[in-house]
């Protein structure tokens, strides 16, 4: 299917569909039948202790792991697909180490991920113009906030429908967790997110909605407030 071709998502309805997904990597199985759903707006939370799969999860969705089980994208079935054919259909990857190239330029980082005919170049210097004025600057030279921008402007910078945005705040301190926060916040406006993520107050600025994985099964879906005490067992952390 071309881009042309695609409709628009309706917002309302979801947008990414997982169904008894399961993963098995070295002996090990680490999705056990991995089912939930992300709608077509908003900042869906992915949540669980360390280990628990959400990572994995991102990457089975994208094909990047061997993996069984279901995956529909805006009602198409891309189970058996690869994943440059995944990503064509528009879903963009911020992995957890960014995937910055240090050595690069922030316009050559860009540039190298140019992947629709026309880049949305104006959608992304809008959301941060502080990549615009950085453009001549070595990627690696830059914070980690600035980073975590460049990585999810390439993203944006295609038409993508869907962000996977995987620890953006991992090992950044406090004050840079408030700048990629915003940066968050001003990409949600504009594609939906699912987030995995460790830092709950950053969550909870963004979304109540969250989806909760224990040791490779969903151990719960809803929102952040419906059940504080099962959350808190489940992630092992003194209040959610």
């Amino acid at each position: 299917m071309s881009d042309a071709q695609r409709s628009e998502p309706d917002s309302t309805a979801d947008l990414l569909q997982i169904q008894d997904l399961h993963v098995r990597i070295g002996g090990s199985h680490i999705l056990q039948g991995v089912s939930f759903a992300v709608p077509g707006s908003g900042v869906t939370a992915l949540l669980g202790r360390n280990g628990a799969g959400k990572t994995t999860t991102l990457r089975a969705v994208l094909g990047l792991v061997p993996r069984t089980g279901t995956v529909v994208f805006d009602g198409e079935d891309v189970s058996g697909r690869r994943p440059y054919e995944i990503v064509r259909r528009g879903i963009g990857y911020a992995p957890e180490d960014r995937g910055v190239f240090g050595g690069l330029t922030v316009a050559e980082n860009l540039r190298l991920a140019e992947r629709d005919p026309s880049p949305r170049y104006d959608l992304v210097y809008e959301l941060f113009p502080e990549l615009r004025t950085r453009a001549k600057q070595a990627a690696g030279t830059l914070s980690g906030g600035q980073q975590q921008m460049v990585a999810i402007g390439r993203a944006l910078l295609n038409d993508n429908r869907m962000l996977l945005v995987d620890e953006p705040t991992k090992g950044l301190a406090p004050k840079i967790v408030t700048e990629v926060a915003e940066v968050l916040e001003r990409a949600a406006a504009t594609v939906p997110i699912l987030l995995v993520e460790q830092n709950l107050a950053l969550v909870r600025r963004l979304t109540d909605r969250a989806v909760l994985i224990a040791e490779g099964r969903v151990a719960y879906t809803g929102t952040l407030s419906d059940d504080p005490e099962r959350l808190q067992e489940l992630l092992g952390v003194s209040r959610v």
